[in-house]
């Protein structure tokens, strides 16, 4: 199977509510937006928690962006942001959101839809 018939595949499985498969994980170009309030020791704490986990599991291919609120509140309309910290995926599809310091780590798994529920990859 080629690269776009996996992406294919992959988008698929994510659309219907299934978790990406761990092979996808490491092919797919990782969209993240972490939203903040400033420099809280919360924010802080996401934001390092956030690199560690995307070293850990995306190895490279992630791309992160931080955004304040307190410097542009107008921001949080776009990604309907209710709480801080937010992390939401952008990329792969679907969006998904988690509200946090991300200090748990199979949380962030599950809510990024790289592992299901029960603990194991799909």
């Amino acid at each position: 199977m080629d690269n776009s018939k996996k992406k294919k595949a992959a988008l698929k499985n994510s659309k219907n509510g299934n978790s990406i498969k761990k092979s996808e994980i490491k092919k797919e170009k990782w969209e993240l937006k972490l939203y903040v309030a400033g420099q809280t020791p919360r924010s802080l704490a996401a934001f390092s928690n956030l690199k560690k986990f995307c070293d850990e599991h995306l190895k490279g291919q992630y791309k992160i962006k931080v955004i304040d609120l307190l410097a542009k509140p107008q921001l949080a309309k776009g990604d309907e942001i209710v709480a801080l910290p937010t992390l939401v995926r952008k990329l792969p599809q679907p969006i998904r959101r988690i509200i946090g310091d991300l200090s748990n780590v199979e949380k962030v798994l599950v809510g990024l839809q790289m592992k299901s529920r029960n603990g194991f990859y799909k």
